[in-house]
């Protein structure tokens, strides 16, 4: 069994708490991890100015992956952080891939998200105009290229496909709306349905999938949506498929240039971090996703295993006691 070289972003909050029984529970898997650990987030920005130095992105693009708890302090000003550490790691290692599964086997859910990761509104486009007087304009672009749409389509079409899958695949967007990249995504969807006709697929405006995101989510097998819809509509997932501490995430490279990274999609929840009170499950879902990626499936297959009792209520406790249950059923 090979080593692999993970980064470690314990970040902010309970980020640390959780990433230590995600780490605990991938090494009762068997997995061996050689893990570099990295201080960065909110608490290392207020401490003395430190983001994202282009030297750590230097050494992580020798890593095989990137395992990163939480980032955000009270005190940081909003998108100091999301942008300087998160947006840039997406855009300078080319995370453009947001993958989120849900899953809810008492329900009948069994759905993923997949979420263009590194376009739309979050690409920066836009500025201010007569800022501070009571004529200020704010413009916020959305930048969709058809190379960008449509390698986030071809992955999505991939992974519906695949053994695991339903051969299912629906496109979220605002066509009737949105009218330029909405008919850009539009278009690339068609055109490359084309060539995977064994798929078949739907299309939902993203209103109406937050309307059947409640009340039929088992409808979906794979979803593709852009960066703002994707980040809105994975929200809404983890609250129904049993709340966001389960709700796991990779931010993949899938032409594996660089490291691609892992994360829970909570945040950091400052209010109790450092009393052993969170729920580690979605960090422990993460890790199982970096072992699929890093081609530690069987060990994957286990963890995510481990974590059904947690997912149904039947563990319960403090974090490392959650922690240790799941790795005990390894």
């Amino acid at each position: 069994m090979s080593t692999h070289r993970v980064g470690i972003v314990g970040g902010d909050g309970i980020g640390p708490e959780v990433i230590a029984e995600g780490l605990k529970v991938i090494n009762a898997a068997g997995v061996k991890l050689e893990t570099v650990d990295y201080d960065l987030g909110g608490g290392r920005y207020l401490k003395d100015g430190t983001i994202l130095p282009d030297s750590v992105l230097d050494e992580w693009r020798s890593l095989d992956a990137i395992y990163l708890g939480a980032v955000g302090t009270p005190g940081v000003p909003p998108g100091v952080i999301e942008r300087g550490l998160l947006l840039k790691m997406r855009f300078e290692l080319d995370l453009y891939i947001n993958q989120r599964p849900f899953v809810d086997t008492a329900k009948g859910i069994d759905f993923i998200v997949i979420r263009e990761n590194t376009e739309g509104t979050y690409a920066g486009e836009g500025g201010f105009l007569r800022k501070g007087t009571p004529h200020e304009v704010a413009t916020q672009g959305s930048v969709n290229t058809r190379m960008g749409v449509e390698r986030a389509i071809r992955y999505a079409f991939d992974l519906a496909g695949s053994a695991a899958r339903r051969k299912h695949l629906t496109l979220v967007h605002k066509t009737n709306v949105l009218t330029f990249s909405g008919d850009l995504w539009e278009r690339a969807f068609n055109e490359v349905h084309a060539e995977y006709a064994a798929i078949a697929t739907a299309y939902n405006h993203v209103d109406a999938a937050c309307i059947y995101f409640v009340e039929d989510p088992q409808r979906y097998d794979v979803i593709v949506t852009d960066n703002l819809f994707g980040d809105i509509l994975t929200d809404l997932g983890g609250a129904v498929t049993g709340g966001i501490g389960f709700a796991a995430s990779g931010n993949l490279n899938p032409a594996r240039t660089g490291p691609s990274m892992f994360e829970p999609v909570h945040g950091s929840a400052p209010d109790i971090a450092g009393q052993n009170k969170a729920n580690p499950t979605a960090a422990i879902l993460s890790g199982a996703l970096m072992l699929d990626f890093l081609g530690e499936t069987e060990a994957a297959d286990r963890v995510r295993k481990a974590c059904e009792a947690s997912m149904a209520g039947e563990i319960t406790g403090s974090t490392t006691s959650v922690g240790d249950q799941i790795a005990a059923r390894l």
